[in-house]
């Protein structure tokens, strides 16, 4: 889905060469239909089978995006000369990378290129969310990555997340402490890169985030177009990359490439 941060998020389904806003759509019947097609989100290619949510099997092979160091960036390996793709890792990972602090099913860290705020965090379901350190590259952001997450979460909890038991935390505090406690390494890391290469942000406030959710599921029902391909019922909200039925919950971008038809 495509977002649009607002007060609430405004989002966006494409459907063929259209993009239907679903906002509008909330408390309303809305059927989606899957028709059978998979195409490639990269090459475009009929594929039986969708990998790494959207890509034929010779791009899921082939692309530098689909590369195992993209779920583990502290793993890029562009410096080495093994890029699957250098000139993609010149232009999405050889930039500038953010280090944040988001509330999405509780704190977590996280990062994301510059360029990708505050879409990521919308992604993610995030109602809180706060840029901490600034840097030059995906592998200084993954090495950031790895000091915090031994003190805080660094995934999401969907099913928390689509609850909606979300309380608000003093991501400032949190900040604070991880800084403190990773000080040593954050200036090891300093002295690897160099000085410049790795900023601690100050002077920014967090962002807030409203979903348009009309209510939010007691108990967690998860839709799979492969195993069902029509999926209807009353739509009471969109959260993350979410719908929220009546019926049950289905995950859009596990489903990109996927042929689909929306009717309300």
């Amino acid at each position: 889905m495509i977002t649009r941060l607002e007060a609430p998020v405004a989002y966006s389904l494409p459907i063929g060469d259209t993009r239907v806003p679903l906002n509008p759509l909330l408390g309303k019947t809305v059927a989606l239909r899957y028709s059978g097609q998979i195409n490639c989100v990269h090459c475009g290619r009929n594929t039986n089978k969708s990998f790494n949510q959207g890509y034929c099997y010779p791009c899921f092979q082939s692309l530098a995006q689909c590369d195992s160091c993209i779920i583990h960036p502290e793993k890029c390996h562009y410096d080495l000369g093994t890029c699957r793709e250098p000139e993609w890792g010149e232009e999405f990972c050889m930039q500038d990378h953010i280090v944040y602090l988001a509330n999405s099913s509780g704190v977590k860290v996280g990062i994301t290129r510059a360029t990708q705020i505050p879409t990521r965090w919308i992604d993610q379901g995030a109602v809180q969310a706060l840029a901490i350190i600034r840097v030059r590259s995906r592998l200084q952001s993954g090495s950031l990555e790895v000091l915090f997450k031994q003190h805080v979460a660094d995934k999401t909890n969907w099913r928390d997340m689509l609850k909606g038991s979300d309380h608000a935390t003093d991501l400032f505090a949190e900040r604070d402490r991880l800084v403190a406690e990773c000080r040593k390494d954050i200036d090891d890391l300093q002295q690897r890169f160099g000085f410049h290469a790795i900023s601690v942000l100050s002077g920014i406030d967090p962002v807030q985030i409203e979903y348009p959710v009309l209510s939010y599921p007691e108990k967690i029902n998860s839709f799979n177009f492969d195993t069902a391909p029509e999926v209807e019922g009353t739509l009471l909200g969109i959260k993350g990359q979410y719908l929220i039925f009546d019926t049950g919950v289905i995950n859009m971008r596990r489903f990109a490439g996927y042929n689909l038809e929306l009717f309300a």
